[in-house]
């Protein structure tokens, strides 16, 4: 008789998280923190000592969601920090890589961001309005990373990522930093937020 696959990951935490059917009881921030800060993206092809990490992203994502939405609630902004937290266990892919696997990578990414979203009190599916409106800020952060530190002209970013208000990110730079930097950065913006929900 064949096993089935193991379908679960251990995390740092102890938990056992369940990538089939995950459960907002194994979810645990300091694991979507340590994941994300080491998870490259760019599939790592950027500039500088240290890989650009998913966490320094959404970091950065939050940061321009938060600009873009003065009025935004906590709970917005926590959500918008955590718009790639399913990465942590599944890894980032780039676009192309995302077609070429097709709609079950776009299913199990679901999954496991309405467990995240539930496990820190947040609605299990974003509302498509702040959804469209994170994605924006989505998309203003890859064209600084793209110019900044992947190596895309000006011209490139803006067809692939539509042109940034230059007002709104003015004053922001990309940050390579380490890992743990990384981690303890994401861990204290989500606990700020947090508190505020």
């Amino acid at each position: 008789m064949a096993r089935s696959p193991r379908a679960w990951q251990r995390m740092l935490s102890g938990r056992r998280l369940d990538l089939l059917d995950p459960t907002p009881v194994d979810i645990e921030i300091e694991d979507i923190a340590h994941g994300l800060a080491f998870v490259a993206r760019w599939n790592g092809q950027t500039q500088g000592d240290f890989a650009y990490s998913v966490a320094e992203h959404s970091l950065l994502v939050e940061a321009l969601f938060a600009r873009q939405n003065p009025k935004a609630s906590a709970a917005q902004c926590l959500t918008a920090l955590l718009h790639d937290a399913p990465e942590y266990v599944i890894g980032d892919m780039i676009s192309p890589v995302k077609a070429a696997v097709g709609p079950e990578y776009g299913d199990l990414d679901k999954r496991l961001a309405a467990a995240i979203h539930i496990r820190f009190g947040l609605p299990a599916l974003t509302p498509a309005r702040l959804k469209r409106q994170i994605k924006k800020a989505d998309n203003i952060s890859a064209w600084m990373e793209a110019t900044q530190i992947a190596g895309f002209t000006e011209a490139e970013a803006d067809r692939f990522f539509g042109k940034p208000d230059r007002d709104l990110i003015a004053d922001l730079t990309i940050e390579l930093r380490p890992p743990v930097e990384c981690r303890h950065a994401f861990t204290a913006r989500h606990a700020a937020l947090l508190a505020e929900c």
